[in-house]
């Protein structure tokens, strides 16, 4: 989609005709597609000059008060597809790339022998913190909401179990049965140490490994890595899932980073050790105040090890296309993306208390010295202070290189379109890497100054995603295992 696109856009807003008959659109509309239609783009003052690097000659100066707003409009980068729906199509375009490229090879620097390694689709749930209210997953038989649970009342005088139906777009879908009888504070210490639970469950990953075969931890490393990616899921109770994909790969060298394993195991042996390592891990939480008690954490029964068969007519088995677009969707999702559209959340709302109650009673008994001085911090996470989406050194790429790499193709093009002489390409190109661009910007603000600027950048990125969507789905045929996969989608 291209800036005069924006002509077209049907939009409401009263300042959007104000801004479209404005005598500066055009450049305006060229600096919103140039943030991809960013839903919240950074604004900068400033100027940038550029300079020859062999000469040290002042080329040209760039300001943005020439530009419609005095301002120069940079993409926010927000991965989270709740605050910007552009920022994060990308980001989950690059993270499909790096997952992908890490799972088949043959991409992003990875060579496709990788896809003869070892790899193991892994899910890592939480335990349960109290009885709530579920739905039928996709392609299952209906079934009652908490049929399992004992009959009667609670102490507080609620049912212990919910015999409904309900649908996946239920808002009760993830309350608490009896908020009484929930273990709030249990949840919130348990999502504050996942991040530890994760550490430490790659740390024994790697010790029953070699275990296995019979070696040092040291000596397995000249034999053989583990190398993985990692994407935390909100559950619709608020607790976090950690999904990963785990790899075997061989010792790498400078002239090969994506060996083969010395020693040749199958799929099936690794996912064994991976149900091995995480019901082995656990942590000694200490507890929040006098008035607590010290916890024992694990991660939940429901651990999951499949392995992803890539040469597979079978449609329930695990495919590197499904996993790696399960991955991206989930990397782009935060804690309130659980809750239903306009419907207000009590029991998302009580974690976030629970958390925020928690952090006051640890200052009050050990100030800043406490190990849940900050768990406030992260009370819109639900405790959770880990990172979304992480990676070992050498699964793949990294998001890094692939920005960089689109910030090159944007820059060169660039150059080409505004080159008047008839200099050859290699030419125009081979100038532009000895330019040096010293930028002097200032933050100034954040959003499009008007309803009406923000009315006509989300149409035009609504318009661009399915543009996109559209020509992607044209280019590639149909998968296998797409019900399966939209089964995994709802675990």
């Amino acid at each position: 989609m291209s800036a005069s696109d924006l002509y077209f856009l049907d939009v409401d807003e009263p300042t959007a005709l104000t801004r479209m008959l404005s005598d500066g659109f055009e450049d305006w509309s060229k600096q919103v597609a140039s943030t991809g239609f960013c839903s919240r783009p950074v604004r900068l003052f400033g100027q940038a000059r550029t300079f020859d690097r062999r000469s040290g000659q002042h080329l040209s100066t760039f300001d943005s008060r020439a530009l419609p707003d005095s301002v120069l409009y940079v993409r926010c980068g927000n991965r989270r597809a709740s605050r910007c729906p552009s920022c994060s199509h990308e980001y989950q375009g690059d993270m499909w790339h790096l997952l992908s490229a890490g799972v088949s090879g043959g991409d992003k620097g990875v060579p496709e022998s990788v896809s003869t390694h070892p790899l193991v689709f892994l899910t890592l749930t939480a335990p349960s913190f109290g009885a709530v209210h579920s739905s039928t997953r996709p392609g299952a038989q209906p079934r009652p909401c908490t049929v399992n649970a004992a009959p009667g009342l609670c102490e507080h005088g609620r049912p212990r179990r919910c015999t409904e139906r309900h649908d996946a777009d239920d808002s009760r879908v993830g309350q608490a049965l009896c908020p009484d009888c929930y273990d709030y504070e249990g949840h919130a210490v348990w999502q504050w140490h996942c991040p530890e639970l994760w550490r430490r469950f790659t740390i024994r990953l790697r010790r029953l490994v070699a275990a296995r075969l019979g070696m040092s931890e040291k000596a397995s490393r000249n034999l053989l890595r583990v190398q993985f990616a990692k994407v935390g899921e909100y559950q619709k109770r608020g607790a976090i899932h950690l999904h990963a994909l785990v790899r075997l790969d061989g010792a790498p060298s400078d002239d090969d980073p994506f060996p083969s394993p010395a020693v040749d195991v199958p799929a099936s042996w690794l996912a064994e050790r991976c149900l091995e390592a995480a019901r082995d891990i656990e942590i000694d939480a200490a507890p929040v105040d006098a008035h607590d008690s010290a916890r024992v954490l694990r991660f939940g029964p429901q651990v999951d090890a499949r392995p992803v068969q890539r040469h597979s007519d079978d449609e329930s088995d695990v495919s590197p296309e499904m996993v790696s677009a399960y991955l991206a969707k989930y990397a782009t999702k935060a804690a309130g993306d659980v809750a239903v559209d306009g419907t207000p959340n009590r029991h998302l709302k009580q974690l976030r208390e629970t958390c925020l109650d928690l952090c006051g009673r640890a200052l009050l008994h050990e100030g800043f010295s406490s190990p849940y001085a900050l768990l406030g911090k992260w009370a819109d996470a639900l405790g959770f202070r880990g990172h979304f989406a992480s990676k070992s050194r050498r699964f793949s790429t990294t998001l890094g290189t692939l920005r960089d790499a689109r910030r090159k193709y944007h820059r060169d093009r660039e150059q080409l379109e505004t080159h008047t002489d008839h200099a050859s390409t290699d030419d125009q190109l081979d100038a532009a890497e000895h330019i040096v661009v010293l930028n002097e910007f200032r933050f100034v603000g954040q959003g499009w100054l008007t309803p009406g600027d923000a009315e006509l950048a989300r149409s035009a990125a609504d318009a661009a995603r399915e543009w996109k969507d559209t020509r992607r789905a044209a280019r590639q045929p149909h998968k296998k295992g797409k019900n399966h996969g939209q089964a995994l989608l709802h675990r």
